[in-house]
């Protein structure tokens, strides 16, 4: 396999040395997140979005190798390898423009043309193909007769189909005409049926292949799954057409045979060429618009989970309703529900003051000082309630409490999900929506993870892209953004260590299992003695797990303890120990890092080092 360094180097304009070094940390199994924040020297500190489209162009130029062996293989196995060919391969910098090199090889299915070779009509076409002025293609199909092929126009029928299949074939052909398509195509959509819908506007459309925008292709990709539209890739076609009859007829000097040449070549582009580009040219349209809308959604959700948490408070959750009546539930500042009830505080049902009188009460009894009300059906009723009891609240027992509305999506979906079932076996699916609008005041991050990304209405047109490529970008956002945040070790739920770097759903379960029974973790050591914790899988997480009250303070930062030899020969340099270097901003101000650079520590991790001691 060829190294690919100086292509990504060259592609993403950064130094070989450190692409180099992010590619041979990658392969040895090293996470992006661990990568990102532990290993800045090799990478020159590619942030963890650089280093993930680094890692997928990779795997698409390894991709395209294993492709070109596979046909390089194919092609060999035919005896139909040519130096020519070899060299096209080599330079192919696309999957389409291998498929299009290997297309007159591949194997297929019954066709005109194969037809027209199993009559024995292939001599016919290439010497029709050569189009020497001197031969007379009418003349030759009368050497070419049999029982299926009657006569010389039928003849000529089938070597024209031949020549049509070889001309639709070419690479360099279906190149020319790619280009032509992205520059002057138009995207074109009409009704499919007589019928209203929200997809009248494009019932007669057309927009310029180069200029629609992707959540225009989402729209009409749905309308047309929908059966309201019929959308297809329109060009001029007598001069797409024109284009390859110019490559392959030679009208001047060609003779006889040019005009059938030309004939095939018309028949090649309107029978072959043209439907295959279409369906090529939208399914590149629809991947593109859904990489741009996946990434929208990547970046919708990346500032959901980076909320700024509320903590330390007790917070009462309000679920809104109208028939089934507002949720309420109670939980302290470390996310344990003390309270729940069902109050009516809309007007209509005429029991307001039931429900002021049961929300008072629920918040004198618990010490309530943040309410959290949910946004969805009747939620601007229940803010206005809650401004209400608030503001009784304030003038009867001087009271000040307040309220914010939360992004309710998807807590019906983790009230009813297994892991709800789980954690609150005792409580109505419609409590748990409560108690998880009132801990995502608390801790966005840590309560969304519980939810499927796709649940969270993270943007529009989420259902028509590819489901894998989105889960695995709605998964790659929410691991970055929990090890950037870190997660406290002893409180961790199971799904949401699964994100750290270098766990997943088993030694998450493993290390939730072992706190069970062994109690809250000590230090970050003690992860060692979690069963299938190797030193490999303990290197990737432990800089990203935080025990607060570690007898080692350095447990309950981002330094990894790889790195504790240094803080400590720092705290040795200035005769004080790692606690009162923590402490203390003078001792640290004294600190010259240059004296502890070595060959695997540099300038990135001592800076990053520094950062931490600081919070």
């Amino acid at each position: 396999m060829p190294n690919h360094a100086e292509q990504l180097a060259q592609e993403l304009n950064l130094s070989l040395k450190n692409v180099q070094g992010a590619i041979d940390l990658i392969d040895a199994g090293n996470t992006i997140p661990f990568i990102a924040r532990y290993r800045k020297e090799a990478t020159g500190s590619m942030d963890d979005q650089v280093l993930r489209n680094l890692g997928d162009r990779l795997e698409y130029l390894r991709g395209l190798d294993k492709r070109k062996e596979e046909v390089t293989g194919s092609i060999e196995a035919q005896n139909a390898m040519t130096p020519e060919l070899q060299a096209a391969l080599a330079g192919a910098k696309t999957l389409a423009e291998v498929e299009d090199i290997y297309r007159p090889y591949k194997p297929k299915r019954k066709t005109r043309a194969s037809i027209a070779r199993a009559r024995g009509l292939q001599p016919l076409a290439d010497a029709t193909l050569k189009q020497d002025a001197n031969f007379d293609p009418q003349t030759a199909a009368n050497d070419y007769l049999n029982e299926e092929v009657p006569d010389a126009a039928a003849a000529l029928a089938g070597a024209q189909d031949i020549i049509a299949e070889t001309i639709s074939d070419d690479a360099h052909c279906r190149a020319e005409l790619r280009r032509y398509y992205h520059a002057f195509g138009m995207v074109k959509s009409v009704k499919a049926k007589d019928e209203d819908s929200v997809y009248t506007q494009y019932y007669d459309y057309t927009e310029p292949v180069a200029k629609i925008p992707g959540h225009r292709i989402l729209a009409l990709d749905r309308g047309e799954r929908e059966g309201f539209l019929k959308v297809s890739i329109a060009v001029e076609a007598e001069r797409a057409g024109g284009i390859v009859a110019w490559m392959f007829a030679r009208k001047k000097t060609g003779g006889a045979s040019a005009a059938i040449v030309e004939a095939a070549a018309l028949d090649a582009y309107s029978r072959l060429i043209h439907p295959s580009l279409e369906n090529e040219l939208r399914a590149e349209l629809t991947a593109k618009a859904a990489e741009g809308a996946i990434t929208v959604f990547g970046e919708n959700l990346r500032q959901l989970l980076l909320q700024p948490p509320i903590r330390g408070k007790t917070v009462m959750g309000l679920d809104p309703g109208y028939r089934m009546g507002c949720k309420v539930a109670v939980v302290d500042p470390t996310g344990k529900v003390l309270d729940t009830n069902v109050v009516y505080p809309v007007p209509e049902f005429k029991r307001v003051d039931q429900a002021k009188k049961t929300i008072k009460s629920m918040v004198l009894k618990n010490g309530v000082e943040v309410m959290a009300i949910g946004n969805g059906t009747a939620g601007h009723e229940t803010e206005e309630f809650a401004a209400a009891v608030i503001r009784e609240l304030a003038e009867e027992k001087g009271l000040h409490l307040q309220y914010m509305v939360v992004s309710e999506a998807g807590a019906s979906v983790y009230s009813a999900s297994k892991l709800a079932a789980e954690e609150f076996p005792q409580y109505d699916v419609n409590l748990r929506s409560a108690v998880s609008i009132a801990r995502r005041l608390q801790d966005p991050l840590a309560e969304l993870v519980k939810i499927d990304a796709k649940s969270i209405g993270v943007g529009q047109y989420q259902h028509d892209v590819d489901q894998t490529l989105l889960k695995k970008s709605l998964d790659q956002t929410v691991e970055s953004c929990v090890n950037l945040v870190g997660v406290n070790l002893n409180t961790a739920s199971r799904h949401l260590l699964t994100y750290i770097s270098g766990l997943g759903p088993a030694l998450a379960q493993n290390i939730v299992d072992y706190r069970t029974e062994n109690g809250p973790f000590s230090s970050r050591k003690e992860l060692l003695k979690v069963p299938r914790m190797g030193a490999k899988a303990f290197e990737q997480c432990a800089g990203f797990l935080r025990i607060p009250q570690a007898k080692n303070p350095l447990d309950n930062s981002a330094v990894h303890p790889e790195s504790y030899p240094i803080v400590e020969q720092i705290a040795k340099d200035l005769n004080c120990t790692v606690d009162e270097l923590i402490k203390s901003k003078e001792l640290r101000s004294r600190i010259d890092i240059k004296k502890y650079v070595t060959p695997t520590v540099g300038l990135p991790t001592l800076t990053d080092i520094m950062q931490e001691l600081d919070k």
